[in-house]
Parts: C-alpha cells; structure tokens; sequence
C-alpha cells in the first residue's frame, strides 16, 4: 500500500507574491519497521522538534535542557545525543521511543559534540572551561575532562578513533588528544579564531577554518605538525568534505563564495560566486552535489561539483542555516533560523508535466531559533511499536 499526502505549496511569482495551489505526492511505504526522523535543536525554545519523514510531519517536542546547540546521532545505536550550552549537560533521547533516557553533566558552555564511529565515546568541547569532556556513552557518563586551549569551539573524533582534533578559539591553536591515554599529546599553533574541523576518511590530515583570518589550516595527523595555511574567502563558516575525501568546500560567509581544496595537494583549486553569507553545505553520497544556505537571501545554491557551477537557487525560509539529507538522498532539509521552520525540498526525476529537478515538498514549524539538524533511520527490532 502507498500513502499519499496532501500539501501547499507557495510558489514564487512577479513582483514578489505567490499563490497556493495543492499538490498531490506519492511516499513510498517504507514498512512498518522503518523509521527515519530529523531532530531540530531549538536554542531558545529549550527543545528539540521531532520529524517523521516518512510522512512529513512533526512527531514530537521534546524538553531538553537550556540552549540547545550541538547535535548528533549514534551509528551503532538508536539514540541522539543534545548539547544544552546553557545548562552544561548532554541530554540523551532514544530515538525509538522519542523520549529522554538521560543528562549526562559536562563542564562550562559546551557547544559541539562528536561521537565516535564504534558508538562508544562523545566528545564535547567545552567552550567556558577550556576543556573536553570524554563520555562513556554505554555507562552514559563523563570519565575525562581534557584540557586545551582557550575557548574550545569543536572537538572532532577522527574515523578510526585514535585522534580527537580541538580548535581553540581562544588562543589561535589547535590540541590533538590521544583517545586511548585521554591526554593531549600535542598543541600546534596555527590561524586566527580556528573553529569548524574536517578530517579525511584515511586519518591522515585535519583542516581547521579560522574565521579571523580568511584561512584553512592543514594539519598532518600522522606527524603531529602544520603542513600549510592555505587563503580562502573572509570568514570561512563550514567545511565540507566530500565522502571520498578527495576536496573540500568552504563556506566563505563574508566573501559570499565558497572555496575548494584540493586535499592531497593542499592547493585552493578555485572559488566561486555562490550566494549573499554562505553559512553551511552538504555533500549528497555519491559527490555529485553540493547543497549551500545562503543565509543573507533565503535560498538555496545547488553546485554541481562534476561540472563546476550553481545549476539551481531554491527559495526557502528566512535565515537558512543547517541542513540534512534523507537517507534516501531524494529530500533536502532545511533549517530556517529566522521563520522557525523547516522546508523540505524534494529531488526527484525531471517529467515533460514537470521539468525542474527540485521542488518545494512542504514546511514544517520547529522551535525558536532553530539552530542544528540531524536525521536518524533505522528498522525496529519489534514492528508492532509506534
């Protein structure tokens, strides 16, 4: 059996208006194991809003502690893992039953969490204490607080979990912790305001955007030492690697560009014109695609990476900021900090009826200040639950 849902749909016209028209679309029946949800961390609603994708709708509102922020899902286990800066904890919810099973205490203003690829330790930097917080997250509890640099803003796991990479803000490094002693086994000096991480899927290198200083910094893992520094546009905001790793994009937001590198040779390829504060992208999986929010226009830059240019702008909400992907790759999610909302924006097969490649799917109400997304899916080990 197939499910159809009914939505409207606001298309822009001449002048600024719109009109509403209904559309009727086709789900696919996932069955009934599947679930697949996205989690919006809303900063001044003190929660997380619930979406069912397989629907479309919201599912649920979740209470979690003060000033949500950092987000991530477990890959070995069905559960999300919330950052509350305000109240220096991690709220744990199981993502089966859309409830809260734990809060597990940090230290000062924690902004960022990573988890590591085996599902058995967090890291959370901790932006006040100038510390990471290392979190047992089968016995759901703190065993280590690491100190760093000044004002931690994210600590990345590497793939195979050997090396936790910290930028710290503060003081224009970059800590490199060793999982297994859970100590620091090295602090390299590099750009200014070091902040948002990548690292490659060979472990072999780091590279860390300094906002203050229209660089990205390159940091051998092996050899514990800066390769380079390498200019890009003013304010470089995220990074994103494609999933084969071989070049990253970044998101100049002063520059209103986005820069590639190539990662084998540290060399900036290129930049290119994308859009009025770039602020976050992602890469679909087979990287092809690379989907940009435009924070200071409302839309959508969608880069063809093969080709090399912006084949499509998609209107979306007001101050768009986060996005995700649907496992299916077909439904892109985007996080409007301003409206409070989420659109969803559908990828499907151009027909003669309807030749574009994307179409606005339908908006979805979050909490206030919605400020970081991440989907979870997964097959329920027992079919009859909801």
């Amino acid at each position: 059996m197939r499910k159809f849902l009914f939505i409207v749909v606001l298309l822009p016209v001449a002048g600024g208006l719109g009109w509403w028209y209904f559309h009727q679309r086709q789900l696919p029946d996932y069955g009934p194991a599947y679930r697949e949800y996205a989690y919006v961390t809303n900063g001044k609603s003190n929660t997380v809003t619930v979406i069912d994708l397989r629907t479309f709708e919201p599912a649920k509102t979740i209470k979690v502690g003060n000033e949500p922020t950092g987000l991530a899902a477990s890959s070995t286990k069905n559960e999300i893992y919330v950052v509350n800066s305000g109240s220096d904890n991690i709220t744990v919810i199981d993502a089966e039953h859309n409830v809260v099973v734990a809060t597990i205490g940090v230290h000062g203003k924690p902004y960022f969490i990573d988890v590591s690829s085996d599902g058995k330790r967090a890291y959370v930097a901790n932006s006040g204490s100038a510390n990471v917080s290392v979190i047992d997250l089968e016995k759901r509890v703190a065993i280590a607080n690491i100190r760093v640099g000044a004002a931690p803003g994210v600590a990345k796991v590497s793939p195979d979990g050997a090396t936790v990479v910290v930028s710290n803000r503060g003081d224009n490094t970059v800590s490199l912790m060793d999982s297994a002693q859970l100590r620091v086994r090295s602090t390299i000096p590099v750009c200014q305001q070091p902040e948002d991480i990548a690292i490659l899927p060979d472990n072999s290198k780091a590279f860390v955007a300094c906002t203050g200083s229209a660089q990205v910094a390159s940091i051998d893992l092996k050899n514990d030492k800066l390769l380079a520094l390498l200019d890009v546009g003013k304010t470089p905001a995220d990074l994103v690697l494609k999933p084969d790793g071989g070049e990253l994009l970044v998101c100049n937001f002063d520059s209103d560009n986005i820069s590639i590198i190539e990662t084998t040779t540290n060399e900036v390829g290129g930049s290119y014109l994308i859009g009025t504060h770039p602020a976050r992208g992602v890469v679909t999986a087979d990287n092809s695609r690379l989907y940009i929010s435009n924070f200071g226009s409302n839309m959508i830059a969608v880069y063809d990476i093969d080709i090399g240019k912006v084949i499509a702008s998609l209107p979306v909400g007001s101050h768009p900021d986060g996005l995700a992907l649907s496992q299916s790759q077909n439904y892109l999610l985007v996080l409007n900090s301003e409206s409070a909302d989420v659109t969803v924006i559908q990828k499907r097969k151009p027909t003669r009826l309807e030749p574009s490649e994307y179409s606005l799917l339908t908006m979805i109400p979050a909490g206030v200040q919605p400020n970081n997304i991440v989907v979870k899916s997964f097959v329920l080990a027992k079919p009859s639950q909801k």
